[in-house]
């Protein structure tokens, strides 16, 4: 009997075979990222699977291989022997995923933003605004971890998701809208992940519209 399981997932690069992609299950909707008990269990929420990108036909290959980093699919695999492949999928949210490895002339906000950081603490955060006022990103400098733990591997391979980041966002946007205060758009988002090499943290950039011009400005710059 022909065993399927059908879910929402996040996609990445696979980081064991090029021909193939990681998809981290989605947690609960529900979840509240701006709790800090969900941040801590975030580890716990999203199981891995590995399904290959290749070998399949119509516009299931299409769908496939046009698939990137970052997008939310809804997808259902079916398993041959323990080894799952796509039967359907759709994408759901559009959003990019970037990794830069290697970086240098990191832009001054993102330094302001390390600087900003308590004494003792590991983790920063401010809003971008553009030439015209608004909100366009959402920075996080997270400090480099020292011995055996690389923080950029970790969320290259999802060993770190990034959606609690992304789900904190999309909270806060929504507390936003009660409110009646300033908003940041509804549209895909871009994320840049950068290791610096000459500073002492990871960056984790969240452009609010990937077509935006911090996105485009960042991707001129970095990728």
């Amino acid at each position: 009997m022909e065993v399927t399981t059908a879910g929402r997932f996040r996609v990445y690069r696979s980081p064991r075979d090029r021909d193939e992609l990681l998809l981290l299950e989605r947690p609960d909707e529900a979840v509240d990222w701006t709790d800090p008990n969900a941040v801590a269990n975030a580890d716990d929420a999203f199981s891995p699977t590995y399904v290959s990108q290749t070998g399949y036909d119509g516009d299931l290959s299409e769908r496939v291989s046009e698939l990137e980093p970052g997008n939310e699919i809804e997808a259902t695999l079916t398993w041959d022997d323990g080894t799952p492949r796509f039967a359907s999928v759709s994408v759901v949210d559009r959003t990019r995923f970037r990794f830069v490895g290697a970086a240098t002339g990191l832009f001054e906000a993102a330094r302001d933003t390390w600087r900003s950081v308590p004494d003792g603490d590991a983790i920063g955060s401010r809003v971008t605004y553009g030439t015209d006022g608004d909100p366009n990103a959402v920075l996080y400098v997270f400090a480099k971890q020292p011995g055996a733990r690389d923080l950029f591997e970790e969320f290259t391979d999802g060993v770190v998701p990034l959606d609690p980041l992304l789900g904190r966002l999309a909270v806060e946007t929504r507390s936003a809208d009660a409110t009646g205060e300033v908003t940041v758009p509804d549209a895909p988002r871009e994320v840049f992940v950068i290791r610096p090499l000459d500073e002492e943290f990871v960056l984790v950039a969240i452009a609010f519209d990937r077509d935006g011009l911090f996105a485009e400005t960042m991707r001129e710059t970095y990728c």
